[in-house]
């Protein structure tokens, strides 16, 4: 009889997970083993057979669970959805490797030296085919998750599990049958293809509409998991495993949660702080240590484990060969598919309780649950840090003299600037260091205006830190808010500025406002200006006005990076109108840039060309407009009537304008000697400029 645990008592258990949380992998990485080997060594000294310090519960039952499905919702979630269209063929043709030969083995294996029927032989076949991505946090720790070869694992991982499932169906249809029945399979791949339609469905627009009339961030993780457990609970109930509607929830919620946004940071904190340690932890909890001690078991387990290994290493050797990676990608795949837990469990744990497995098999699949899991962190860990440097050597350098960009965002309410910093972030540099700058300019010292500052201040670095970013508040003192803005940018060296859209007091106001005019006379540098009726990861095109002369500029590569780093961000498509001698060139700068994005091209010489197209801009597109500061070599007559333009055809969409960055004249200040003034980009007065002319026409006159 079993004894009773060492702790029962609610609280103190969870305090014990969490000291194990929290200490485990700070000891053991000290011997250079990875956190998740900690985790499941230290599962396995507190739970029931090691010193039974904690009973492995429905507590652990529950939260284990949920820690491997958000496991795998977190690798559906991180994927690059365009480098994995681009490794799509390659994953599914190594997800048919990593399925039939870990089968094949496993049921030649069982029958000829483990003397098993073909039946219950075809039963561990499926579970040596199917695998868990048990090590995929290391890789999203070395920050390789968008490489080829972890791409390539995962689209084989869910072939793999997928199909292991389909032959455990099958083998269950014999043993309670005594035949196959080829109908209730095919009935399941119906089940399934229906099920996939309606969460291809359903999720993508129940999140859009939910995204745009919820802002908060609690409400919307809140959400999310929602949709990620209905999609588990419903692939169940028509048959499947739930990780595979977990990591399908994944896949389809990518579009909406951005890798830089504030609710991605809270995905990622919450599992990786508590659910996916309490799956580990549960896992080690299974591990019964003292069938190692059994010589039969041995014998058996030997045979298992050798088949377990070569038939996830074999595939992975055969992908390195085929696709041409290195090594160190072969040993990642390798890695990533090598560690069975709740999946082979999960299979022989059917085999035996139909008594086609006997005690020595369940044993032996626990010690192979034991080795892999233990091994295959370590491999993923070793080879990642290789596949990190290859990464880093094959970005392309041509970013190198954008790499330390310096966002300037000024912040005069409190209520928008969060948004301004959101989208200041989700189109950063990501290649290279990147600061944030907030920016309250006032003038005068009144109590309000001094609250006011701080407030605007407080919420843009809130803003910043929900998403991992650091944003540096300045609050300046100063004649009036441009010139405030325009000394900053000349002490900070500011690569640009993203300012918030000016909305019209009046009639007699103009669309983008007298400050806007003035900080692009006062200043070379790229200024964006953004206007979003919808939060950003709900757009789903961008659509971008490029003038003739555009690629002249020559901030013109730096406003294509920026917009290709949101499109990134965002999932979306990005569509340029824009005249044909441009198109090549951004063409060139994308491919460059090799940042991933799906985009199209319409030939639109001028204004006239683009007028027809504006009805097609929807309510659920970004209309980008580039524009161009007067005198500079794009820009034309048309110019002048844009913001009338825009006010009449987009004033009810999202919008943005940038004006890229032009080396011109010097940046107009504001002149000390007049200290009454208060137009700090106002042109110089003409008086001077004429009264040179006039002398000039004397003397070529009078000959002198």
């Amino acid at each position: 009889m079993a004894s009773s645990p060492l702790i029962t008592q609610p609280v103190a258990i969870f305090s014990v997970v969490l000291m194990i949380i929290l200490f485990a992998p700070l000891l053991l990485s000290r011997l250079k083993v990875p956190h998740i080997v900690g985790m499941i060594v230290a599962g396995v000294v507190v739970g029931p057979y090691g010193f039974n310090v904690l009973d492995n519960d429905s507590s652990f039952a529950v939260f284990g669970q949920v820690g491997l499905l958000y496991l795998m919702f977190l690798a559906g979630l991180e994927i690059d959805m365009y480098h994995l269209r681009l490794n799509l063929r390659r994953g599914m043709l190594f997800g048919a490797m990593t399925l039939v030969i870990p089968l094949a083995l496993g049921v030649l294996s069982s029958v000829f030296l483990l003397r098993l029927d073909w039946t219950t032989s075809l039963l561990l076949g499926a579970m040596y085919a199917s695998h868990t991505l048990i090590s995929y946090p290391v890789a999203a720790r070395f920050g390789i998750t968008k490489s080829a070869p972890v791409l390539v694992a995962i689209v084989g991982t869910i072939i793999a599990v997928a199909g292991a499932l389909f032959v455990l169906a099958a083998v269950v249809s014999v043993a309670r049958d005594g035949e196959l029945s080829a109908v209730g399979l095919l009935w399941l791949l119906c089940k399934m293809l229906l099920w996939a339609a309606a969460m291809l469905y359903c999720i993508p627009r129940l999140t859009r509409r939910f995204f745009k009339r919820y802002g908060d961030k609690v409400t919307q993780y809140v959400f999310v998991m929602v949709m990620v457990f209905i999609a588990a609970w419903s692939a169940q109930l028509i048959g499947l495993e739930a990780v595979l509607g977990a990591f399908a929830a994944g896949l389809i919620l990518n579009r909406y949660v951005p890798s830089a946004s504030p609710l991605m940071s809270s995905i990622e904190f919450v599992g990786n702080a508590l659910f996916i340690p309490y799956f580990l932890i549960s896992v080690g909890m299974m591990i019964n240590v003292r069938v190692i001690l059994n010589v039969d078991t041995l014998a058996v387990s030997g045979i298992m484990l050798a088949v377990a290994i070569a038939g996830k290493w074999l595939p992975a050797f055969i992908a390195q060969k085929a696709n041409g990676y290195r090594a160190a990608g072969r040993e990642v795949i390798f890695g990533l598919t090598c560690a069975h837990t709740a999946v082979a469990l999960a299979v022989v744990t059917v085999g035996y309780n139909l008594g086609l497995l006997d005690v020595r098999v369940l044993n032996s699949t626990v010690l192979v649950i034991l080795v892999t899991c233990a091994i295959a962190p370590m491999i993923t860990a070793r080879a990642a840090a290789q596949v990190k440097i290859a990464m880093l050597e094959d970005e392309d350098g041509d970013d190198r003299p954008l790499r330390h960009n310096r966002t300037l965002i000024p912040v005069a309410n409190p209520l928008t600037a969060p948004s301004l910093v959101e989208m200041a972030v989700l189109m950063r540099n990501d290649r290279g260091s990147h600061d944030f700058y907030a920016l309250h300019v006032r003038a005068d010292n009144a109590p309000q205006a001094k609250r006011v500052s701080h407030y605007a201040l407080d919420a843009a670095t809130k803003a910043g830190s929900a998403v991992d970013v650091r944003v540096q508040p300045l609050e300046r003192y100063d004649l009036n808010a441009i010139t405030g803005m325009v000394n900053v940018i000349e002490e900070r060296d500011i690569t640009e500025v993203i300012l918030g859209m000016h909305r019209r007091a009046g009639v007699i106001d103009t669309f983008f406002g007298s400050k806007v005019d003035q900080l692009l006379r006062a200043t070379n540098r790229m200024v964006i200006i953004p206007r979003c009726y919808i939060p950003p990861n709900t757009l789903t095109r961008i659509v971008v006005r490029v003038p003739a002369g555009a690629q002249y500029e020559t901030g013109f590569s730096r406003w294509v990076r920026c917009l290709a780093r949101l499109t990134h961000q965002l999932g979306c498509r990005i569509i340029f109108c824009c005249p044909a001698a441009v198109q090549p060139l951004i063409r060139g700068v994308l491919y460059q840039a090799n940042y991933g994005v799906r985009c199209e091209f319409r030939t639109a010489e001028t204004w006239d060309d683009f007028i027809p197209m504006a009805g097609r801009v929807l309510d659920d597109d970004l209309f980008v407009v580039i524009g161009a500061r007067a005198n500079s070599v794009s820009h034309d007559s048309d110019m002048v009537h844009l913001p009338e333009f825009l006010q009449r055809y987009f004033s009810g969409n999202n919008l943005m304008v940038i004006y890229p960055e032009q080396f011109g004249e010097a940046p107009v200040l504001t002149s000390f000697v007049d200290p009454l003034s208060s137009d700090a980009g106002s042109a110089p007065s003409a008086i001077p400029g004429r009264m040179r002319r006039v002398v000039r026409r004397m003397r070529r006159q009078f000959g002198l």
